[in-house]
């Protein structure tokens, strides 16, 4: 295991069935960069930090979706259909 970092661990697959109780204790102040062959092949957080990036993503998916939409309902050239408009014509309603 080899901190490169403040926040960062490397640890060789080969060696993470040898550390794996150091690892688990490493990945609660660190983030821990699994290599293979010396290359990165993945990385293990923190359950609680995976879940607030989790929550940063979707907050952002959300506000870029909603600045996207607005910008489709302000064009003059509608090439869409809304929701009412699709099932009708689609036999729903």
């Amino acid at each position: 295991m080899l901190t490169v970092k403040e926040n960062a661990t490397i640890v060789g697959i080969a060696e993470i069935r040898k550390v794996m109780r150091e690892v688990l204790e490493e990945m609660k102040t660190n983030r821990v960069i699994l290599t293979k062959r010396g290359k990165p092949v993945g990385v293990l957080i923190d359950y609680q930090e995976f879940r607030q990036i989790e929550e940063l993503l979707e907050a952002l998916e959300d506000s870029v979706l909603g600045k996207a939409a607005a910008a489709r309902a302000k064009r003059k050239d509608r090439k869409w259909v809304t929701l009412d408009e699709a099932e009708k014509k689609l036999g729903l309603r």
